[in-house]
């Protein structure tokens, strides 16, 4: 495992952009499975003690993913991912909404960019990740968004990690 793996975290106000670059010591095909499958989605993408649960999940252009990050006590706030845009293993889009339980986006949301590249056998991701306002990039900061996604990216780290071992 290397553990000099490039991760950065930028908010650029002017832009009302998030950008996040993280390397992963880990193939390809397996970063990108991890990013669009909902059963190793589930495993990564909430910050403990929170847990992802994937409602469900139609991966393709026009498709959606409705999700719940579920607390401690059983608590859900939902999302809703919409793909815009898929390129197979090298990019993907998607607009962002938070949601209620019936599925009825809380508007602006904001829109994800995934690009995905490899050399040798680390995989680099980076995200880029657009708000309609500054008002709502700036509750989705104060919300602890860098650190829950940054928590969130080591776990998948760690899974590449003790897939190797």
């Amino acid at each position: 495992m290397k553990n000099n793996l490039l991760f950065d975290f930028i908010v650029d106000k002017s832009s009302k952009s998030v950008f996040v670059t993280k390397e992963f010591d880990a193939e390809l095909s397996l970063v990108w499975d991890a990013f669009t499958k909902p059963e190793i989605l589930d495993q990564w993408w909430a910050p403990k003690p929170y847990a992802s649960k994937t409602k469900y999940m139609n991966f393709e252009v026009g498709g959606r993913r409705f999700y719940a990050m579920v607390g401690p006590e059983g608590q859900e706030h939902w999302g809703i991912q919409e793909y815009t845009s898929i390129s197979p293993k090298t990019n993907f889009k998607y607009m962002n909404a938070f949601a209620d339980k019936d599925e009825n986006p809380s508007l602006p949301g904001s829109d994800w960019d995934l690009n995905f590249s490899q050399q040798n056998e680390i995989t680099k991701v980076r995200i880029t990740i657009k708000n309609d306002s500054l008002e709502r990039m700036e509750k989705m900061i104060e919300m602890g968004f860098k650190e829950g996604f940054t928590m969130t990216l080591n776990y998948l780290g760690e899974m590449f990690a003790d897939h190797k071992k």
